[in-house]
């Protein structure tokens, strides 16, 4: 028979843990953050705005080297330092950066961000008590199968999203009249900037969707919207 106790009370450690690390994040947000000012980056969000009909888009700097764009729960968004600094080098235009900008406030309003903090302690809590259930039958082999059964559910579920954020930032970037061109130049561009190697990982592994499938759905998007 299979004792509740020990599996309630790993499922609260790892949800306590998550609450936690959702502090933590925040608070290094905001110790390591600034409001970006660039002339024109702030002329594309100007435009953004002008068709979301409100007042203005505010985007952070995020001062960290990696090349990113992140949104978090309270709807801020932010942009790393590093990716800031490849558009300043010239390898990323004005405009491709407006579409990371309208794909992280396509997670915005959709939701995305602030359901993944349910998500991400729903999943913490399955792996936590499916690794425990596992590992009375298959031990050593029952966590590592409750961990890659977790990591295929949480990599499902981030491709769903970005697929989403691409669609409404495309619909945005047209209506603001920047087109969806920069969107599809960047994709082309990001493992090069990110020095990702994923080109041989499985699509069903990845959290984020291959590059050919990304533009692939936003070229379907275009020819419906036609």
């Amino acid at each position: 028979m299979i004792k509740l106790a020990p599996i309630l009370m790993a499922v609260l450690y790892g949800l306590v843990m998550y609450r936690f690390s959702v502090w933590r994040t925040a608070r290094e947000l905001d110790a390591k953050s600034t409001e970006l000012v660039d002339p024109n980056l702030n002329q594309m969000m100007h435009r953004m705005a002008k068709a979301l009909d409100i007042d203005r888009i505010r985007v952070h700097i995020y001062e960290i080297a990696p090349v990113n764009g992140l949104a978090v729960a309270d709807g801020r968004i932010f942009i790393t330092r590093g990716f800031y600094e490849k558009y300043l080098e010239g390898k990323v235009s004005a405009d491709e950066m407006a579409s990371v900008i309208a794909h992280e406030l396509g997670h915005v309003a959709l939701g995305h961000a602030k359901r993944r903090m349910i998500d991400f302690s729903g999943q913490n809590a399955m792996r936590t008590a499916l690794a425990m259930v596992l590992n009375r039958f298959i031990p050593v082999v029952g966590p590592w199968l409750a961990g890659m059964a977790m990591r295929l559910v949480a990599a499902g579920i981030s491709r769903k999203d970005e697929f989403e954020a691409d669609a409404y930032a495309s619909a945005l970037l047209t209506k603001a009249g920047i087109g969806t061109a920069p969107q599809k130049t960047l994709f082309k561009k990001l493992e090069t900037l990110t020095g990702a190697r994923g080109a041989s990982t499985p699509a069903w592994l990845l959290s984020h969707p291959k590059t050919a499938q990304r533009i692939a759905a936003i070229e379907a998007n275009e020819a419906k919207w036609r």
